[in-house]
Formats: C-alpha cells, sequence, structure tokens
C-alpha cells in the first residue's frame, strides 16, 4: 500500500511507523489514522515482524487530532455521527493498538498532546527524547472530559492523572520518567537508534512467549476494570460535546480553541 501520511519501514524484526505530517506537527486526520490503524494490521499479520514502533517525523510525535480537518470534513456532526466517527477512529483504533499481538515502543519527541499522549500511551513501551513533553489540555481549552480514551489514571496514577487534567499543564518527559510513565529519556540525537536498540532487544524474545506474556500482563488491567472504566468514560466525552459550555467554545472559533490548548500547555 502506498501511503500518503505516514511511513512503513521493515526493519529486520522491526517495523517502524511513522506519522509523516510534519509540517502540521503530525496531526491526526481521518486519512493519517485509517492508513496508521491499516499498517498495524499489516505488522501484525508479518510473520517476520517481532516488534513494531511507532514514531512521528519532524519535530513533534504528534499535536494531537487535527481540528481543522475535522470541521472541514465534518463541520456539523449530529451526536449520533460524532459518536460512530470518534469510536471508530479513536476509541477502537486505539484498543487494537492496545491489543496488537506484538510489542509495540512509541519514539517520542517534542509535543505529544492530546490525541498524541493517547496514542503514544497505547504502546506497551516509550522512550522519549529530552525535549518530550506530554499534555491534555483539552478540557480548558474546548470543555470536553477530556479525550476519547482515558488512559491517564493507568499509566501516571490518579492524583498525577487529575492534577493534569484538572490544570492542562506539560509533563516533562524527565518527570514522566521518574513516575514510570514511560521507560527510557535519551539526547534528541540518540532517540532512533536507542529505540531501535531496544526494539531488536525486544525482538530476540521468542515471538509467542512474548504474545502471550502481554496478553497476561494486558489482562492484568482488564481485570482491574480498564476496559469497563475506559467504556464508561467514552461515553461521558460524547456526552460533554453536547454541553452549553462546549458549544461556547465552538462559537468562539476554531482559532480561539487552539491558541486557549497552546496557551495552557505552555503553563
Amino acid at each position: 500500500m502506498n501511503y500518503e501520511n505516514i511511513l512503513y519501514e521493515s526493519l529486520g524484526p522491526v517495523v517502524r511507523i511513522s506519522l509523516n505530517r510534519p509540517e502540521l506537527r503530525n496531526a491526526q486526520s481521518r486519512m493519517l489514522l485509517r492508513e496508521l490503524d491499516e499498517a498495524l494490521r499489516r505488522a501484525e499479520a508479518d510473520e517476520g515482524a517481532r516488534v513494531v514502533i511507532l514514531a512521528g517525523v519532524g519535530d513533534h510525535f504528534s499535536s494531537g487530532h487535527d481540528l481543522k480537518n475535522a470541521r472541514a470534513e465534518r463541520p456539523n456532526p449530529t451526536v449520533e455521527e460524532r459518536w460512530l466517527y470518534e469510536e471508530e477512529h479513536f476509541y477502537d483504533y486505539c484498543l487494537r493498538l492496545h491489543d496488537l499481538r506484538k510489542p509495540t515502543i512509541a519514539q517520542v519527541q517534542g509535543a505529544c498532546i492530546a490525541a498524541g499522549f493517547m496514542l503514544a500511551n497505547m504502546c506497551d513501551l516509550i522512550v522519549c527524547a529530552e525535549d518530550a513533553f506530554f499534555s491534555d489540555p483539552v478540557a480548558h481549552s474546548m470543555g470536553t472530559a477530556s479525550l476519547e480514551v482515558l488512559v491517564h489514571p493507568w499509566v501516571m496514577g490518579m492524583r498525577l492523572a487529575k492534577e493534569l487534567l484538572f490544570t492542562g499543564r506539560r509533563l516533562p518527559a524527565v518527570e514522566a520518567l521518574q513516575i514510570g510513565m514511560i521507560n527510557k529519556v535519551v539526547p534528541r540525537a540518540a532517540l532512533e537508534d536507542e529505540t531501535l536498540r531496544l526494539a531488536n532487544t525486544v525482538a530476540d524474545a521468542p515471538p509467542f512467549g512474548l504474545k502471550l506474556v502481554k496478553r497476561s500482563l494486558n489482562r492484568t488491567w482488564d481485570a482491574q476494570g480498564f476496559r469497563v472504566a475506559l467504556s464508561a468514560h467514552f461515553d461521558g466525552h460524547q456526552l460533554s460535546h453536547v454541553s452549553g459550555e462546549f458549544q461556547k467554545n465552538l462559537q468562539r472559533g476554531l482559532d480561539a480553541t487552539i491558541s486557549a490548548a497552546k496557551n495552557m500547555g505552555a503553563k
């Protein structure tokens, strides 16, 4: 398949899939997400691929949803249309990445905001450059109940998740490492090599054993209510789109919303 919005590379036992819209800080459009989902299915079906790296071309991993693209394609979605679209492109696609039958590693540099945060944290491991940061400012900038997939308390703990969502502040890579949300922080120039080195080390393990241990580890979260909690939040997230606060933000205009998110994320 010829991709327009991602790069697909076979590197021995490792497949690297990179978001490839650097001019837009790898904002996630409908087409990018569909290409990414297809590429993940392709890597999962490839018997020679043992580990998948998810990366971003350019200075940033991902600035989140492509709001301008969404407004152009779906200017006035009904509740039903928004629900179906977000269920497929955000909720289902993210859980498919989480459930991928091969180990996944996010390679993160620069901004990892909102849907970028969601995507990276669906991966099994995360390697960050020193300039990487995470942020979810949408409760402030848009008035929505965070993102479609509320993975936050599962990867950073409840207290910090509340702080980040209540304030919209940035979480630097070094702090993310201290709390155990990510696995490694390396100099920006070494990010690609260090991530690939880790991927090849993981790829040395027998693949069937890795498949089973990943399944067991994911089921540990499921036993604690992971999927039930994510599903319940998705319903709440949809409800927040019809609130008076969200409608007021829509009336302010898209540029104002994006500006508010940038200002909040910089604090």
